[in-house]
């Protein structure tokens, strides 16, 4: 069951859902987002520094002035190279929201870490990443690329050119100035979730100021999220109190700046509570693809014609509701499901995109040590778990070497795949075969597969209906996709 949160969560979820629809998304990524997989924040990475000062860490809040004051001490900033270098270089594992940002359609990413999480998690999802670390590298675009890191205080892997003392702050407008003008571009024209991050750096205050002051009541919505002020957290007695209701003013003024550039603060009980909306917009998200599986050598008592003539509308009507339909191109079912999605998009461009349409043809051949079965599971795993419903359809096929014909065990593997994965299921058992098998089974347990929809029964019911028209079944389809949306 997902967790119930406040009715402006709910409605950024809903809000940002959209965005990402439209591709209008942007993630920032501070130090806590790494921090939280095992990586040092700030004031764990300048423990050392400050020890060398006779300084403590726990004292400082001024960190840019502490990583200058070690260089004006020593003269250098050969430690702090190497301070970066040793902390970073691990491998570490990317964390869970790390891999639902990498999942999702983001092409757009800002950090000030100087690790490479977003990177690694966005390559471990088969994306082509562009990693911008440096000033010569913005006017490079790398090809074909599905998202873009803009790393504008550096890299790890070049610890040399890391910003990090008050003195490369205090230039970096002049030193950065194409990273300015990138994020100021983005600031304007997408929706960016801050994550991880403080609003204590300078470099981020100057671009939000400027991005403020020239669009004036023009300023997009931004978000970020935030920990309430728990009184838990702070000693029993007066002092504790005290300080509870000291941090607890502080962070209300805080959010009132955050205001003035229209950055809106989702404020959370616990950082776990992050994961779980990033999982909502992700299932959210979801919802909008239809995977829609079936083959067919036969159609049972209706022709060739009538039953494609019936997927072609189908799908066509599902495009025209601004689904996603995603299909591995099933025998005898995938040509009249692309040739309808295609037709409600072409016949009317500007109101549907071929986006929406999202093709998955099954390999032909074996690759490497893998079997074709192999390749073939994978390729379902990875096809479906972009989908958050799935419908299916007839589900036959020849017998191996014979005219046979059988119930289609790809289907069946479709169906158990989608199941495990959380998706809607929607057999339509008058089509027969394994879609008929399915639509028996979900009826025989329709509470498991449907705990919160009960009131949905009697349309599925109708479902498995032979002697319901097309046109019927598709109105009982929209009605129940509907539904499912609410």
């Amino acid at each position: 069951m997902a967790k119930k949160f406040t009715k402006e969560i709910e409605t950024f979820i809903k809000d940002f859902v959209k965005d990402l629809r439209d591709d209008n998304v942007a993630i920032f990524a501070g130090a806590g987002m790494s921090k939280s997989c095992g990586y040092v924040d700030w004031k764990q990475l300048l423990v050392e520094i400050a020890d060398e000062l006779n300084l403590k860490i726990s004292r400082e809040h001024d960190l840019i002035s502490l990583a200058q004051y070690h260089v004006n001490y020593k003269g250098s900033k050969q430690k702090l190279h190497e301070t970066i270098l040793n902390q970073f270089s691990e491998e570490i594992e990317s964390g869970e929201n790390h891999k639902i940002f990498a999942r999702l359609p983001i092409s757009t990413f800002w950090t000030t870490n100087y690790d490479s999480l977003i990177e690694k998690s966005l390559r471990e999802e088969g994306k082509k990443v562009d990693v911008k670390k440096n000033c010569s590298n913005l006017n490079q675009n790398l090809s074909g690329s599905h998202a873009t890191v803009f790393k504008m205080h550096g890299d790890s892997e070049d610890a040399a050119n890391a910003i990090l003392t008050k003195e490369q702050y205090e230039i970096y407008y002049s030193t950065h100035l194409p990273f300015i003008t990138a994020l100021k571009g983005d600031l304007v024209q997408k929706t960016f979730l801050f994550i991880g991050f403080s609003f204590e750096d300078p470099n981020l205050d100057y671009i939000l100021s400027r991005v403020r002051h020239e669009q004036k009541d023009n300023l997009r919505s931004h978000y970020c999220t935030m920990r309430k002020i728990n009184r838990a957290d702070y000693e029993d007695g007066s002092e504790g109190g005290a300080e509870y209701e000291y941090i607890k003013r502080k962070q209300e003024l805080q959010l009132q700046e955050l205001k003035r550039y229209h950055i809106h603060a989702l404020l959370i009980d616990d950082y776990t509570d992050i994961t779980e909306i990033l999982h909502q917009i992700e299932n959210s998200y979801k919802a909008g693809t239809i995977f829609i599986s079936g083959s067919a050598e036969e159609y049972g008592t209706i022709t060739k014609d009538e039953a494609q003539g019936f997927i072609h509308k189908l799908s066509k009507s599902i495009i025209q509701s601004k689904y996603r339909i995603i299909n591995g191109f099933g025998w005898g079912v995938g040509s009249a499901v692309i040739n309808g999605a295609l037709e409600a998009i072409y016949d009317k461009s500007s109101k549907y995109s071929e986006s929406q349409l999202i093709l998955r043809p099954f390999p032909q051949f074996e690759t490497g040590r893998k079997t074709k079965q192999e390749l073939w599971q994978e390729y379902r795993e990875k096809m479906i778990s972009l989908s958050g419903i799935a419908l299916f359809v007839f589900g036959n096929k020849f017998t191996e070497g014979t005219k046979d014909i059988e119930i289609a065990g790809g289907v069946r593997k479709e169906f158990e795949i989608a199941k495990a994965n959380g998706c809607h299921i929607i057999p339509i058992g008058m089509t027969g075969y394994m879609a008929e098998e399915l639509w028996e089974e979900l009826m025989i347990n329709f509470q498991t597969y449907y705990p919160d929809n009960g009131n949905l029964k009697d349309e599925f019911q109708k479902l498995g209906d032979s002697n319901l028209s097309f046109d019927k079944i598709i109105e009982i389809v929209n009605k129940i996709l509907k539904t499912l949306k609410k």
